[in-house]
């Protein structure tokens, strides 16, 4: 695998080696002492999760705070994907900075996303499924969010022939602003 350290310090992006012959093609998706080599250290994931959505679903900003939080390593199993992360450390020189990419069936990158980070993903293609492991477990009482046009944040998720479709709960996040009062 090949790993890259994004503008954000501690998130990488993987990209895999593809083995390809006429029957097909076969990638590792995970492989610990690989991922520690690579990166220096050993996540232990405990929970994996995959969703499925339409074009022009967003969904995001979301993360977990305290002792929930959550690092994630994600990737797209089918469709394409434009995945972003926001640094909410505080300490770090990229605070408030963001990082996107796109993820797709075609260049199965993947994303390793530090704890206390924000994270959302929209959806380019008719459809797309979404992977992501996780190293601490959910807890509601500890999920957080803010909305994906937050103009202090500005990120450009591009243009769609469709217009973005977000759940209630997405409509409803707070600024980054209002994060740090």
């Amino acid at each position: 695998m090949i790993v890259e350290e994004t503008n954000l310090s501690g998130c990488y992006l993987i990209k895999p080696r593809i083995f390809e012959d006429d029957r097909g093609f076969f990638m590792e998706t995970f492989n610990d002492v690989a991922f520690e080599e690579k990166l220096g250290f050993k996540p232990i994931f405990v929970q994996d999760n995959q969703s499925t959505s339409g074009k022009g679903v967003l969904r995001g900003l979301h993360f977990q705070t305290g002792n929930h939080a959550q690092a994630k390593l994600v990737r797209v199993i089918s469709g394409k994907v434009l995945d972003v992360v926001v640094d909410l450390r505080k300490n770090s020189k990229t605070y408030g900075n963001h990082y996107k990419t796109v993820l797709s069936e075609e260049n199965n990158y993947q994303l390793y996303i530090p704890k206390d980070f924000a994270h959302g993903f929209l959806t380019l293609s008719e459809k797309a499924v979404f992977s992501y492991k996780c190293d601490a477990y959910y807890n509601k009482q500890s999920e957080g969010g803010i909305i994906y046009n937050d103009p202090d944040l500005d990120i450009d998720w591009g243009t769609l022939e469709t217009e973005i479709i977000l759940s209630d709960k997405d409509k409803a996040l707070p600024l980054f602003k209002e994060l740090v009062k």
